[in-house]
């Protein structure tokens, strides 16, 4: 096997100290992640200050798309990354270098697929996601440009999934430091100065992630990469493709529920707000922009913690994967907690950045301070979900992700807004949180139990 060509390639996985690992894998990882959070936040805020209170309504409006669409990406992205990571372990890297050859086919034809059937039925989509006669233009605007590009933002997310899982870490990083730095440098311009509105952000969107994508493509057909594109490794191995379905399908399915839950979000709000119905909408578009920060950043330590699971799961150092999901859950835990401290200090301080709507900034605050109430044990039930995935078992994974958004939030969103109205629907989303936590706690527990004992046979 060729050497590794820098001090972060991926037969370190198995031997460096798992807090060093974590580290070194996860700051890059997490600064991308709020970088790329900030730019969401920062986005809207251009879309709230440039355009006007309804826009950040039609923003949010789109975010079941937006889920929908990343529900796709990730099917193949966090899949991919996964076995990828496995495979290493295993000291298989002709089998890793299949999985990049097959995640940038699958990422080709499903984004052709997905953003082709979403123009086609753009208008039905957006009004049965709770889009109005007042808030549909803009939802249009944006997501016809957004779908229209799609396979720019499937092979970004998904090679960028794959150059951190196989030991690039910071050029992984440096792939979402470009894509916002592009975007926050031309949105501004886009909306401000061309006055093209809600599409200028779209635009700007689309241009950063094809900055990215120059970047990744360049690591992988680069022949200083361990792991990169090959002509005569396979391209389309249905071996590979299943079990990159069978691990992705744990984010996919947690995004396809993101996009049914939002939909039920947003028409209870518009249900139950009554006369301010679409300004409550877009109360949720503050609240979900500044959740996702904090999310995001937790999102970032998983990823961190994947390669370090994958590689020393398939080469069965038991041991190190224990360490590694208990420093996760630390940290996963006081990431979140901050979050709580922020949503109940400061919400109109948070809520003035995004606009100067008295009526709009007062529905943000009861939201942040109800639906943040449990916001300390999201962390946890994030990094355990992710455990499962890491070390291929999706199976785990997706139970947790359909009993927090299915079994749990849409039956308190039918019941908790009937008793307490709009507040009924953050009390909902609270509510959720904490059975979710319990949920993952008992699951963990349980599977540790038997994988303990499997590991001490070994």
């Amino acid at each position: 096997m060729a050497s590794p060509q820098n001090d972060s390639a991926p037969l370190t996985l198995g031997t460096t100290s798992v807090g060093r690992l974590l580290m070194q894998y996860s700051v890059p990882a997490i600064i991308a992640s709020v970088v790329t959070s900030l730019y969401n936040i920062i986005d809207s805020i251009f879309i709230g200050q440039g355009v006007n209170a309804l826009a950040i309504s039609g923003l949010a409006i789109t975010f079941p798309l937006m889920n929908l669409v990343m529900a796709f990406v990730m099917l193949i992205a966090a899949g991919g990354a996964a076995i990828s990571s496995i495979f290493l372990g295993q000291k298989d890297l002709s089998r890793a270098t299949d999985v990049v050859n097959n995640v940038l086919v699958l990422s080709l034809v499903t984004s052709v697929i997905v953003g082709g059937t979403g123009l086609l039925f753009i208008d039905d989509i957006l009004v049965s996601f709770g889009a109005t006669s007042e808030t549909i233009t803009y939802a249009r605007e944006f997501m016809t440009i957004i779908l229209a590009t799609t396979p720019v933002a499937f092979v970004f997310i998904g090679l960028n999934n794959i150059m951190r899982a196989t030991g690039y870490p910071k050029k992984a990083m440096v792939s979402a430091l470009l894509s916002v730095a592009v975007n926050l440098i031309l949105c501004p311009i886009f909306i401000f100065k061309f006055h093209w509105g809600i599409a200028g952000a779209a635009i700007a969107t689309v241009c950063g992630q094809l900055t990215a994508v120059v970047w990744v493509l360049a690591h992988f057909l680069s022949p200083k990469s361990y792991v990169r594109l090959r002509w005569r490794n396979r391209w389309l191995s249905w071996p590979i493709i299943r079990r990159i379905y069978a691990i992705g399908l744990a984010p996919f399915l947690m995004n396809v529920c993101a996009c049914i839950v939002v939909v039920f979000i947003n028409r209870s709000l518009l249900s139950y707000g009554g006369a301010d119905g679409n300004l409550c909408v877009g109360a949720y578009g503050i609240v979900n922009r500044v959740t996702m920060l904090f999310v995001m950043i937790v999102f970032g330590i998983t990823q961190g913690m994947q390669p370090i699971l994958g590689f020393n799961y398939g080469a069965g150092h038991w041991n190190r994967v224990r360490r590694t999901l208990n420093l996760g859950v630390w940290a996963g835990v006081i990431v979140t907690t901050v979050g709580f401290a922020v949503a109940q200090l400061f919400p109109d301080e948070v809520s003035r950045m995004f606009t100067v709507d008295a009526t709009l900034i007062a529905l943000a605050r009861q939201a942040f301070r109800i639906y943040f109430i449990f916001f300390p044990f999201v962390g946890c039930q994030i990094i355990i979900q992710n455990f499962f995935q890491s070390i291929g078992k999706p199976t785990y994974s997706i139970f947790l992700s359909l009993t927090r958004q299915l079994l749990f939030l849409i039956p308190l969103l039918i019941v908790f807004p009937q008793i307490w109205g709009v507040d009924g629907v953050w009390s909902a989303m609270a509510g959720s949180d904490l059975l979710a936590f319990f949920t993952a706690i008992t699951t963990l527990v349980l599977v540790m139990r038997r994988l303990n004992r499997q590991f001490s046979k070994i």
